[in-house]
């Protein structure tokens, strides 16, 4: 069994990249499972509900979010009727959405879908993933269970996931948009990278625009940043996660590719 976990989702470019990695990756493996990063797929922050549903018609089971979850009010008013979008787990009780799914996938494998934020460096009211994972995982009969870890930090990530390691199929590390090349399955047989990387423009920064990001960073002058639509390259980012008849995950395989936009 293979499980797609397709990072960060940015923009336009992104979805589009995505759409066409989906439909050129089913044709050379046998993919089983698609979860997606989508928290910046609408002009590269949020997720409307248009493009939560092109990306479910590209072919993605599963999309999780992260700090930029409620950037789109319009999405507090659509996920609970979405089933497989998720917010993470760890912010407060009262906001709409769940953070943690139990999907049946086929012939009856249930996996779960966990989506959870760090503290380090990100501003936001979360509560400690450890105990959110804990809690999660005490009453829990998936056959895998993929944590999506949207966190800056790299030891928090780390540390999430040698802290449960063999009791959780896979910690996917979002949110930094660069991918790391430490994917590797730890001792106790949990699937872990820090970062999946990211789907979008490839000739900016992060995503965005590389000139906002310079203005910003050298004179401290407050710039919103914005989509460079006109970038013909596209980055696609994403691991595959393979499984024996056991359901336990014996292979991460890493995939980065650059697209020419004006071929897709």
């Amino acid at each position: 069994m293979n499980i797609l976990f397709i990072g960060d989702i940015v923009a336009k470019a992104g979805r589009k990249v995505v759409a066409r990695m989906i439909s050129q990756l089913q044709e050379e493996v046998e993919l089983d499972f698609i979860i997606a990063n989508g928290e910046n797929a609408t002009h590269g922050k949020g997720l409307s509900h248009d493009n939560y549903e092109e990306l479910i018609d590209a072919g993605i089971d599963c999309i999780t979010l992260g700090n930029h979850f409620a950037a789109r009010k319009d999405l507090l008013e659509y996920i609970d009727g979405c089933d497989n979008l998720i917010r993470p787990y760890n912010l407060h009780y009262s906001l709409p959405g769940l953070g943690s799914v139990l999907i049946e996938a086929y012939s009856g494998v249930k996996i779960r879908v966990t989506s959870l934020l760090g503290r380090s460096y990100i501003n936001l009211n979360a509560t400690n993933p450890f105990e959110a994972l804990k809690e999660i995982i005490n009453d829990d009969d998936a056959n895998i269970h993929i944590v999506d870890f949207h966190a800056e930090a790299t030891g928090e990530k780390m540390a999430l996931a040698y802290a449960f390691d063999g009791q959780i199929s896979a910690l996917i590390g979002t949110h930094t948009h660069v991918q790391t090349c430490d994917s590797r399955i730890l001792p106790g047989g949990t699937a872990y990278i820090s970062d999946v990387g990211m789907c979008g423009p490839y000739n900016g920064i992060l995503g965005v625009n590389k000139d906002d990001v310079i203005k910003k960073t050298w004179t401290g002058y407050p710039t919103s940043f914005s989509i460079d639509d006109s970038d013909k390259e596209a980055v696609f980012n994403a691991v595959i996660l393979s499984f024996d008849e056991n359901y336990k995950c014996f292979a991460i395989k890493p995939i980065y590719e650059i697209i020419n936009l004006e071929e897709v």
